[in-house]
């Protein structure tokens, strides 16, 4: 049975490469620090390989390789520009600001993506593409081991400034992304921000060996939980692979306390021996898990409040490890 799952996931893999997309000319960088090397697509309003208005344009990551292991990878078997889902690696997506009191034709913000027309009265939907209004003024800053990313945006209602820089630790396998967040308008900011963790380990499909373990018992219930996935104690495992059109999803594990020692998840492939721990110096807001046959996330949220002049800061830390060591 697993050898019917792991085709399956080669077939999705050969659509992908075989779907006609062209991604020559995508602006990126690499970075390394000796342990580990990571490629990073840039954000380009006309090239860039991600031009979509759910998540940040910064940090998009197709690659990331740790002693043999890779990390990242293309999931999806469709590509263009604007569809969401051909995002990869660590990437964040904020709620919008102002949604909920622009009315039909004007406008509000994503932060890392732009000022985004309000179509009509629909609720906002993250898998909805807007038009983009202004993508505002993003500036990068390369070295060898790490890249800074800065967004600037002006509107009539709010303004900010946001830094990311993604940085490999010198001398070990880690990597943290430490964001700032200056609000330079003259309303509160208030949005949450999650990270989806796209990993695809090894390019191995998602199935039995794959966990994901917490520092606290976790509870929730959802699709596929119970047939796919199983929920047991401080620990998410895979009861089987998931076939073409499958998915799990939990839209929020319970169990989590108010510190930040909570942010603390590992995630193991048991099948090739690589792993990941992720920690965060702000405590959980909300906890969801959803997986498909190519990959499995995590996403953790946060809960932003900056007061006008002021700045919120926050820091992602990411330890690479082999199980086999």
């Amino acid at each position: 049975m697993k050898n019917i799952y792991y085709l399956l996931f080669v077939l999705a893999l050969t659509l992908i490469s075989s779907s006609g997309n062209s991604q020559t000319g995508i602006p990126k960088t690499e970075i390394s620090n000796g342990l580990i090397k990571a490629l990073i697509y840039l954000p380009d309003t006309i090239t860039g390989y991600y031009r979509g208005t759910r998540f940040d344009w910064s940090g998009n990551m197709p690659s990331l390789t740790y002693n043999g292991h890779e990390y990242f990878g293309q999931w999806y078997t469709k590509y263009s520009p604007e569809i969401h889902d051909v995002i990869m690696g660590p990437v964040e997506d904020f709620s919008p600001l102002g949604f909920g009191e622009a009315m039909p034709g004007e406008s509000f913000i994503k932060i890392g993506v732009g000022v985004i027309t309000k179509p009509d009265e629909k609720p906002y939907a993250f898998s909805r593409s807007y038009v983009v209004k202004s993508h505002g003024k993003w500036l990068l800053n390369s070295k060898a081991d790490e890249i800074l990313f800065y967004h600037e945006l002006n509107s009539n209602y709010f303004s900010y400034q946001y830094s990311k820089t993604i940085q490999l630790v010198k001398g070990k396998p880690e990597m943290v992304i430490i964001h700032i967040l200056k609000n330079t308008g003259s309303h509160v900011i208030e949005t949450s921000v999650y990270d989806h963790n796209f990993f695809v380990i090894d390019n191995q499909p998602v199935g039995p060996g794959l966990d994901f373990t917490f520092p606290f018992k976790i509870s929730g219930e959802g699709k596929g939980i119970g047939d796919i996935a199983k929920i047991e104690k401080d620990r998410i495992t895979f009861l089987r692979g998931l076939t073409v059109g499958e998915n799990v999803y939990c839209g929020g594990l319970e169990g989590y306390g108010k510190s930040s020692k909570d942010y603390d998840i590992k995630i193991e492939n048991h099948n090739t021996g690589a792993g990941v721990r992720i920690t965060c110096d702000q405590p959980l807001f909300k906890l969801v898990f959803w997986s498909c046959p190519a990959t499995a996330c995590t996403e953790p949220y946060i809960k932003i409040k900056v007061d006008p002049g002021q700045e919120f800061r926050w820091t992602i830390r990411y330890e690479f490890y082999d199980l086999r060591k």
